[in-house]
């Protein structure tokens, strides 16, 4: 296995593990928060997307699926076009609602699709290049996909835990 093929399966478990967490699911677990100012699970996956999708899109040198192709739009949030959830007041949180599930599936497959697409082009001169030299070391577009994988995959194990505790209440 090359490292484009390790890559490109890291980011192929996210789409199955968001089916996985919106199978079935309402809105009422959709939106469960254990208290008051804890992420829901529609939270945790548009935000988990919004990162991939940011960052990636930022790599690659292209417009975000958020705002190519009308996901923005679909989803109809009081933000910023390039807000990714980051540093989000508990307010802000509670205004991302997924009343159907394939809505953030579908923006999860079309941000996996445009993955691929700057996978398809990586060699390990891409992967040396320096992005961000704020850091010392610093950032190479390697260590940034694989910072956005732990990133993504922290997200989704969080949303887990809130469906475990939404399916475990009295």
């Amino acid at each position: 296995m090359d490292t484009r093929e390790l890559l490109t399966d890291a980011f192929h478990r996210i789409p199955e593990l968001t089916r996985s967490l919106t199978d079935g699911a309402g809105s009422e677990l959709l939106h469960y928060r254990p208290d008051r100012d804890a992420n829901p699970i529609a939270w945790l996956l548009w935000h988990a997307a919004r990162v991939q999708d940011d960052h990636v899109a930022a790599l690659a040198g292209r417009e975000q699926v958020w705002t190519a192709q009308g996901w923005m739009e679909r989803f109809d949030l009081p933000f910023d076009p390039q807000d990714i959830g980051y540093g989000q007041s508990s307010e802000e949180v509670g205004q991302v609602r997924v009343e159907d599930p394939s809505l953030v599936v579908g923006y999860q497959d079309a941000v996996t699709a445009m993955v691929d697409e700057y996978l398809a082009t990586v060699d390990d001169q891409e992967l040396g290049r320096v992005v961000d030299d704020a850091w010392d070391p610093p950032v190479t577009a390697g260590v940034r996909l694989v910072s956005v994988i732990g990133d993504v995959m922290q997200h989704l194990g969080q949303a887990g835990y809130v469906r475990g505790l939404y399916e475990r209440r009295g």
